[in-house]
């Protein structure tokens, strides 16, 4: 290969499975919800798409239903969740917190979907990744068969087996890292894709707190889509002062304070950290696939995940 490979480009070993195996969903499905930020009540319906579309939105509600592709591009917030925006049709369309939806189309192996929204925000639904997951396995993953014209063929299973893991063209040469303070997100080569996160609260309930996940090791569907956003009861009148978390509750969100946790049980003895792993699943899917890489992060933030994103997409 004549192009050099640099830290901030992927690049692209052309194989030729890779290329003509792709996957979109076997139907559609709808779900409905308040969102996280607005407090509006919205309706998805996911619906399958052809070979090259990749995962888009589209806002059903706006004047000539503009698409919202879902790329490192199209970033346009990231305060406490990813929006995507797309300027090049009027009126502006933006859609917001599409990380955990994003997660579970990209783990559960479909990379091409429709995703009609007839408001701003993606519905927060239980807080995780947990009921999209069952969505998408009620409708299951097909093939795209580019040599039947676009058809669609049946796996025959309802889930792609470790998507993650699929063999790859996306090679990292270098370690690639961001960082503010002594937060950073970094990806490392690795012989397979890995991801390891840490986080650190002045709560008890919290404390510090790290887990690593190998898809090979641990499905995402168990170990991480069902792991909650998480809140601290002492910021709550602040965040929705500046217009944000208006949709949250105590019925799709973990809350703590001092003394504990407000609506026990966890899912998990360290659901915070592992949802702070599916918030950079989720942000990196903006990517497209996955490259073979070890992703660590620790105290990061969305706008850490896309910064990471950006500079391994090569973007400016």
């Amino acid at each position: 290969m004549t192009k050099e490979k640099t830290a901030f480009t992927l690049v692209l070993e052309k194989d030729s499975e890779e290329v003509m195996t792709q996957y979109t969903l076997g139907g559609t499905f709808e779900r409905s919800g308040v969102g996280l930020h607005s407090g509006m009540l919205t309706k998805v319906r996911v619906m399958p798409a052809a070979l090259g579309e990749g995962r888009y939105f589209v806002r059903l509600d706006l004047a000539g239903a503009p698409v919202i592709p879902a790329v490192v591009d199209t970033v346009s917030e990231t305060t406490l969740s990813t929006e995507l925006g797309s300027s090049t049709q009027l009126p502006e369309a933006r859609v917001r917190t599409v990380e955990h939806l994003l997660a579970a189309l990209a783990c559960c192996g479909v990379d091409h979907a429709r995703i009609e929204i007839d408001g701003p925000e993606i519905p927060l639904l239980d807080g995780s990744a947990k009921l999209w997951v069952e969505a998408i396995s009620e409708v299951g993953v097909v093939v795209i068969e580019p040599e039947r014209e676009g058809k669609l063929k049946n796996r025959g299973e309802a889930l792609h087996p470790n998507p993650c893991l699929r063999s790859s063209s996306l090679v990292l040469p270098k370690a690639v890292w961001v960082y503010k303070g002594d937060s950073f997100v970094a990806a490392l080569p690795a012989p397979t894709i890995r991801f390891t996160y840490g986080i650190e609260f002045d709560l008890p309930a919290i404390g510090n707190q790290w887990y690593s996940w190998k898809p090979s090791q641990e499905s995402f569907a168990e170990a991480i889509a069902p792991a909650r956003t998480f809140g601290l009861a002492s910021q709550i009148n602040h965040l929705r002062e500046r217009g944000l978390i208006k949709g949250g509750s105590l019925e799709n969100a973990l809350v703590c304070d001092r003394q504990g946790w407000l609506n026990p049980p966890l899912r998990f003895s360290n659901e915070p950290v592992r949802h702070k792993l599916l918030d950079l699943v989720g942000d990196l899917s903006l990517l497209g696939a996955f490259p073979v890489a070890h992703f660590l992060a620790y105290k990061a933030s969305h706008n850490l995940h896309i910064q990471l994103a950006q500079q391994l997409a090569g973007a400016k």
